[in-house]
């Protein structure tokens, strides 16, 4: 509950800014409609996303004989959790390690999120182990090996600059000797249109599946909540290059657009599975559509 509190109170800018644009609008009208499909625009829902929610909306309006905005509105949120949901990933762990490959330019908060991620595996009695393969950035390797340590998880690493297929190739390594159950891959954050980077990942998915050809299990991309639409042009480039399995939205606590979540999972059919609502290692939290969908818009009415 604190969590879900902190994700409602990081999206007050974005719940008031689409409230204050439906205030004035008491019956189901053409404008009621215009009105909030701009108001989901201007939260980074997108142009076309929205037209689709905003269909959907008017033809269940339709069937069930909505009169007032209010019963319209609920019905929107309704709509939009139903939509968020995409097919999960299974429970069971294949061969170990379950291994999980990290992507996103810098500043959106990867390695904080592969420190958390740590913490929560630990937490559930999964041993894990970090590879460092981020060897571009200035003291990355050092970020990771502190979160390494606050979450008491196995650490592998080589010299900065170094190959960064060569440290997943020894963390794979380390990792079956060790009977590790989860392996959590730091990529490098470059520009994400350059194309070295994404050679380099391509090269990293190439190591992995010669070790083993179910890896990797999870390439999550972590994208910035604030970034707004540029967010979705990073998610294409990079799902180009190495095919995602789901996003991980950070920074929802800051942001006046929340909608981008909609607009990734609509756009790509990737599931969101992890949020950000702070700095804390406790501060990552499942992404739960009926919940973003009520910070969004407002408590649903049971």
């Amino acid at each position: 509950m604190e969590l879900f509190s902190r994700l409602f109170t990081g999206m007050t800018k974005t719940r008031e800014r689409i409230n204050e644009t439906l205030d004035a609008q008491k019956e189901i009208t053409d404008d009621f409609y215009e009105s909030l499909e701009d108001a989901l625009i201007c939260a980074d829902v997108g142009g076309e996303v929205a037209a689709k929610l905003i269909e959907k909306l008017r033809g269940e309006v339709a069937i069930m004989e909505y009169k007032g905005t209010k019963d319209a509105y609920d019905l929107l949120k309704k709509i939009i959790a139903r939509e968020l949901l995409v097919k999960k990933l299974p429970d069971e762990f294949p061969p170990k390690p379950w291994t999980i490959l990290v992507i996103g330019v810098n500043g959106v908060g990867k390695t904080t999120t592969i420190g958390k991620l740590a913490k929560e595996f630990r937490d559930s009695g999964k041993k894990v182990t970090l590879a460092a393969a981020d060897t571009f950035r200035a003291g990355a390797i050092e970020q990771l090996k502190v979160w390494a340590d606050k979450s008491a998880c196995d650490f592998v690493s080589q010299h900065e600059g170094s190959d960064a297929a060569s440290v997943v190739f020894d963390a794979m390594t380390a990792a079956k000797n060790r009977d590790v159950d989860v392996l959590i891959i730091d990529t490098a954050g470059r520009l994400h249109n350059k194309t070295n980077l994404m050679t380099e990942l391509e090269k990293i998915v190439r190591v992995l599946k010669k070790a083993n050809p179910y890896t990797p299990n999870e390439v999550l991309l972590v994208l910035d909540a604030t970034t707004g639409q540029n967010a979705l042009n990073q998610a294409k480039v990079f799902n180009e290059a190495v095919p995602l399995t789901g996003f991980v939205i950070t920074k929802l606590d800051g942001t006046a657009k929340g909608g981008i979540a909609i607009n990734l999972t609509k756009t790509f059919g990737i599931p969101v599975q992890k949020i950000g609502v702070g700095e804390g290692i406790d501060d990552l939290q499942d992404f739960v559509p009926k919940d973003y969908a009520e910070a969004m818009l407002g408590k649903l009415d049971e």
